[in-house]
Parts: C-alpha cells; structure tokens; sequence
C-alpha cells in the first residue's frame, strides 16, 4: 500500500471505542450489556483475555440486553467479561492475489500457501445487491462444455440457476466440470458446510490444479459455527462482486443454498425468532433474495464495459421433494433450475440431469432458430419416451403401434449416449449441436 493510501485509510478509521460485559451466557446466546449506539443489529464485539479471544456478533435484543453469538465457541465465556464492540461493518479488500487460494468466511487463507495481498478498495461483506434500474441486461450465451447444459439448459452471462438435487447425485463433479470448462473470466467457489474431509478432496481431485488457478474458493465446513457458514455465503459473493466490478465475467458457484439458510434459521432459534414453515424462521426467507439477488448482471463502468456475475446455487432437496420450503423459495427467486435426479445416476448416466424437469428460464433468446428446433425435436422424443418407458420395459408396447412412439425409442439410445459425459470431457456448442444433429437427422 503507497504511503498516500496509508494515510487516506488511517484518517478513515474511527476513533471511537465501545465497551460492554458478559451479563449471563444461555446455550449458543450470550447476553451482554453496553452502550446502546454500539449494539446495533449485526454489530461485532471482540472478548479478549488471558483465557479467551473470541469474535461475537449481536443477533437480537432481550429485556434490555444485547443477544450475541460466536463466531467460534461459548466455551471459555463467563459473566462480567469485558467486550470491544468493533465501530464499523465488517469489510474485505479482494484482490488478483487471491485467485488460486483458499480462504474462510473472514478472508483469511487455510490453504498453507503464505499471506495473501489485500487489494486497496474495502467492500462491505453484507453489501446490498446492485438496484435493478442501475443493473445492465443480461447478456449472450455462455458456454460451459456441458452438452446437456448448453443445449437444454443453456446459460446466459448474468443469470442465476439453482441446482436441485439430493446427495450423492453428482453435485460435486458437476462444478467441477463448470469451473473448468466454462468460459468465464474468474470463478468464485463457497463450499458451505462441507464435510470436512471433502474439502481437499474436491480442491485436489474434483477442481484440480486447472480449475483451482482461476478460482478463489471459500470454505466453511460444517463443524464451524452456524455464523461462520452464514458468513461464508456473503464472503463468496463479496469476491465474486469485486471481480465484477473490474469487468470480469464472474462463475460464482455456491454449495449450498440449503446449508446457508439451515445456518440462518439456526442464528434464528437461538436468538428466539418462532419457527414458520419445517422450522425455518422467518428470516431465512428474508435473507435468501438479499444473497441470491447480489449475483447477475452488474452496472455500466466508467470505461463503458460491465461486468456480470453468472450464478449457480446448489439446493439439497430432502427425501426428494422439490417442493420443500427451501427449495420452492429458491426457484421463485432464480432464473431457472436444474434437476439432479437419483434414478438417472443409479443407471450410470452422469451428470444425471433431468432434462424433462430443468428448465432455464433465459434459454429462448440463447439459440439460433435452427439450434432451436433440435431442441423441441430431442425434447420431444425424451417426453415421448419418457411416457411409454415402463411399457417397453415389460415388453407391452408393440412396435407399429404408433409412429412418433417409435421415433422415440429409436432415439433413446442415442440421446442417452449423447447427454452422458465424463467429468474430463468437454464439449464446444457447435460440437454439441452437430452431435445433436446427427443422432435426430439419422431417425428422420
């Protein structure tokens, strides 16, 4: 940092200072008491001591006192402790030196790879999503190297897609696949609540070196604190927002959107919020628009380019239904959804798309007329096979019988070949189409 910098962000700093105690310590609540202007909702209070150094942040009011919760563990609180409430919102400085690292929710590296240079510009960590008159338009089509992406699901530069599916389908493999292939200029990875152990696993052998050089990827895994984890989803969009605003066409994949908002009802039940719908507060529903609307397409720069944040957010759909609170919210809210679907794994077809349930909402401006056709063509021999596959099955459907059905399964073999891929295998958009075009013009 250039002295002049230096000095513009000391005389930026403030000079206030704000104490307070410990009054009682209940389950994950600890109740403090202080003075007023310095517990604001979301403020963050330090308690520093011989025993204990500890980062709090006020979640809720009770009787008079201030309700905190770690950002670690209450072990170690006790009554009368003196607090420091911190005067300013927490912010980060992301830079280019960061691309290729791994860090947590507050921006610090754990990948063992040294320090890493903070850029010039604070931004806040809960920054407000870009106003809608002030966003650009969405823009052109985006390539992902995913055949069944971009052809029946394809993505536009700026849109946001969620990713339905249980555990265990595939999730993990399919970014992967996108961090490589896709054509953006930086991709930003949040693994919220992740196994700690699948970490280093999907960091070495899912992303790999390749994908790993132009990410940044932020970890909250889920033994850490539901704040942390609640953190660690603002932080992915924080970095994903910085890299737009220098005009860079950002891939922001989130891992997922169920264990951010189960991190929020949990800051939620504990600061006494009543529960609503399975449990889940009221917040978590207010909270879901506020991350997941920082992601699109970004405002019109000084030197006439914009940026855009391209994003897709997992959701982990419970027993299946994709009509679970969670879920349902996030549809409403994204620009379409994919379907992972268990049936299609267990039978060896990766990634186990759906392709009759995902839908992208953007996708009609995206092809060519005739790419377009392909489209409705492949789609209908899928819906067509889709209604007779049990019959065929059992040998009860006689060939003859009618002609589209036919059609349907000649061509049922090939698009099951074709929507198949291996996770090093990717694939141009006119390579896909061609294919395309050869397995519906061979049955024409």
């Amino acid at each position: 940092m250039r002295l002049a910098d230096l000095s513009t962000h000391i005389a930026g700093l403030s000079l206030d200072r704000y104490a307070g105690r410990i009054a009682a310590v209940n389950g994950l609540i600890v109740e403090a008491v202080g003075p007023e202007q310095a517990m604001a909702l979301g403020a963050r209070a330090r308690v520093v001591s011989d025993e204990v150094d500890a980062r709090l942040e006020v979640v809720g009011y009770r009787d008079g006192r201030a309700l905190l919760m770690p950002y670690e563990t209450v072990e170690g609180l006790r009554a009368g402790s003196a607090l420091v409430f911190e005067p300013n919102a927490p912010t980060l400085a992301p830079s280019r030196a960061w691309l290729g690292r791994v860090i947590d929710a507050f921006g610090n590296p754990v990948d063992g790879k040294g320090a890493l240079a903070n850029g010039q510009v604070p931004r806040l960590v809960k920054a407000a999503p870009v106003a809608s008159h002030a966003r650009t338009r969405v823009g052109g089509r985006m390539e992902t190297g995913v055949r069944s992406l971009d052809v029946f699901c394809a993505l536009c530069a700026g849109q946001r897609m969620g990713i339905f599916a249980g555990s265990g389908v595939g999730k993990s493999v399919l970014l992967s696949m996108l961090a490589k292939g896709a054509n953006a200029d930086v991709i930003v990875i949040g693994l919220i609540g992740e196994r700690g152990r699948e970490v280093r696993e999907f960091l070495e052998d899912t992303l790999g070196p390749e994908g790993l050089r132009r990410s940044v990827v932020v970890v909250a895994t889920s033994d850490e604190s539901s704040l942390k984890r609640r953190q660690a989803a603002h932080t992915a969009m924080t970095v994903a927002e910085h890299f737009r605003d220098e005009g860079a066409h950002v891939l922001c994949l989130l891992d997922s959107v169920t264990r951010f908002a189960m991190a929020q009802r949990e800051i939620g039940l504990a600061a006494g919020e009543p529960p609503a719908t399975r449990g889940y507060t009221p917040t978590v529903f207010a909270e879901l628009p506020k991350l997941l609307e920082r992601a699109g397409p970004g405002p019109l720069l000084d030197n006439g380019r914009a940026g855009a944040i391209t994003g897709l957010f997992t959701v982990l759909v419970e027993g299946g239904d994709h009509d679970e609170p969670v879920a349902d919210a996030v549809r409403g809210i994204l620009d379409g959804h994919l379907v992972l679907e268990r049936a299609i794994a267990e039978r060896g077809r990766y990634p186990a798309i759906n392709i009759l349930k995902s839908v992208s909402r953007l996708m009609p401006g995206c092809h060519a007329p005739h790419e377009q056709e392909l489209v409705r063509e492949a789609r209908k021999a899928l819906g067509r096979f889709a209604e007779v596959e049990e019959l065929v099955r059992l040998g009860a459907y006689r060939r003859g019988a009618d002609q589209l059905t036919d059609r349907a399964i000649a061509l049922s073999e090939p698009l099951e070949a074709f929507l198949t891929q291996r996770k090093d295998e990717r694939t141009t958009f006119q390579q896909s189409f061609s294919a395309l075009a050869g397995i519906i013009g061979q049955q024409g």
